[in-house]
């Protein structure tokens, strides 16, 4: 991507990322020149520190599957995957000498486990299409006068195309470049832009204490249940068997809010991981109705009745040992404390010592670990942003704007979100491609002599 000097481009894309550097690709491939504006000093900041520097390009999940997983908004994407959708997108990097590979739950990564592969690759489409670039290049505002071109205005120049595609992203990973840019230039533009909020992000409780004595501590084969209300008023067995949640098939009923099985972790401020970083935006969400909750049941494979007669066997098969000791078999060492003060119990007690009592509080520790939610980290420590330019006023079929013609938006500055496990960049290469295309359709059809 050279910075040689052009003039008056067919299209400008505003954003470096998956979204912008796809769109700018597939705009010039369509036979327009384009402009790709980038506020930092290299593309593709963003997909170098996704999955973990490994780049989880998209998913192996059917059709039905991946619309689910963005939730109610995930009918939009219909068009765009119908246009361009995993197989078209894993072709794409193949003709550019990128192979893929299938992990689990479907992850679909580089065989090089190299994010960097995935930039070269849209650094040679770019070039190959003549893509001139220019980076540093901070938009502050886009207008389009009356019966005019639009104007692009930048910290370093100002430039005029018939056609703008806003690929900004959200306001998630600050250091990439995602600091919600895109926001206020779709608001001047006569857009409504739905409240940003993070999404995928780990959770504050009000029990930090608590949680900050297990920092540390990753757990497995959990099952973490949102409530509406506060967690000293939750019935524990309204915790339901299966998951609910964005994805998956069954709708939860009140106070539920959503649950998952799987791994989860404490952290100094609360509570992190896989099925916490699922569960979070609903967890933001309901914060705006009330109080929320999130019991953990660290042994969801018994019933309370089991675990009872389990527990009670081992007081009295081991009744000589310290209370401290028999919990080993049941709990990481790091927890054993904790839970042991919640349940009013002395470590240095015996098997034989523990009352009905006791044994009740220790169950119900096991079973519902409660804690309070305090709110998510902050938007800029999400890994994806929730919200931004409403669907309602860009059309599926183009992702161009129903307001200003020649307009179009992809990737993550639309109200658009999903799960992890690949949905968000095939989001964003989808969108991308798909408004990169109807750019340049749109210049030939209305500017191309």
């Amino acid at each position: 991507m050279k910075n040689t000097a052009r003039t008056e481009p067919d299209v400008i894309v505003i954003g470096g990322g998956a979204a912008g550097l796809m769109a700018a690709g597939k705009a010039a491939q369509s036979g327009a020149r384009v402009l790709l504006l980038e506020k930092t000093d290299s593309p593709g900041k963003k997909i170098l520190i996704s999955g973990k520097t490994r780049c989880n390009l998209t998913n192996a999940a059917d059709l039905r599957t991946f619309i689910a997983m963005y939730g109610p908004n995930g009918r939009f994407l219909h068009s765009a995957f119908s246009r361009f959708f995993r197989p078209e997108l894993l072709a794409f990097f193949e003709q550019y000498g990128l192979t893929t590979k299938v992990e689990r739950g479907g992850r679909i990564f580089p065989v090089s486990d190299d994010a960097r592969d995935v930039v070269r690759v849209f650094q040679k489409y770019l070039a190959e299409n003549k893509v001139h670039t220019i980076f540093n290049a901070r938009v502050s505002s886009v207008t389009r006068p009356e019966n005019s071109l639009f104007s692009v205005q930048t910290t370093n120049g100002h430039y005029r195309a018939p056609c703008v595609i806003i690929a900004t992203g959200g306001a998630s990973w600050p250091r990439t470049g995602s600091e919600g840019d895109g926001y206020p230039i779709s608001a001047a533009l006569g857009h409504t832009v739905i409240k940003p909020r993070p999404a995928l992000v780990p959770l504050m409780v009000r029990e930090q204490k608590l949680a900050g004595s297990m920092q540390g501590v990753s757990l497995r084969n959990v099952r973490a249940t949102a409530f509406q209300g506060e967690a000293a008023t939750v019935d524990s067995a309204l915790t339901p068997g299966c998951n609910y949640g964005r994805g998956e098939k069954k709708i939860p009923r009140a106070p539920v809010i959503e649950s998952r099985f799987g791994e989860m972790l404490f952290t100094h401020f609360g509570l992190g991981g896989p099925i916490i970083l699922l569960m979070s935006l609903s967890v933001v969400e309901a914060l705006e109705n009330g109080p929320v909750s999130i019991l953990i049941d660290l042994k969801p494979a018994l019933t309370k009745d089991q675990l009872r007669k389990r527990l009670q066997l081992d007081f009295n098969h081991f009744g000589k040992r310290k209370m401290a000791t028999i919990l080993k078999e049941y709990l990481p060492a790091k927890m054993i404390e904790p839970l042991m003060i919640l349940s009013s119990m002395d470590e240095a007690k015996q098997g034989h010592q523990v009352s009905a009592a006791e044994r009740e509080k220790m169950i119900d520790g096991l079973k519902a670990l409660r804690f309070n939610i305090k709110a998510p980290l902050p938007l800029a420590k999400a890994i994806v942003t929730a919200g931004g330019v409403t669907l309602d006023e860009i059309d599926p079929r183009t992702m161009s704007s129903k307001k200003i013609p020649g307009l179009y938006f992809c990737g993550e500055v639309m109200d658009i979100d999903a799960d992890t496990g690949g949905y968000n960049l095939q989001a964003a290469f989808s969108t991308g491609h798909l408004a990169g295309e109807s750019a340049a359709a749109h210049w030939r059809a209305k500017f191309c002599p």
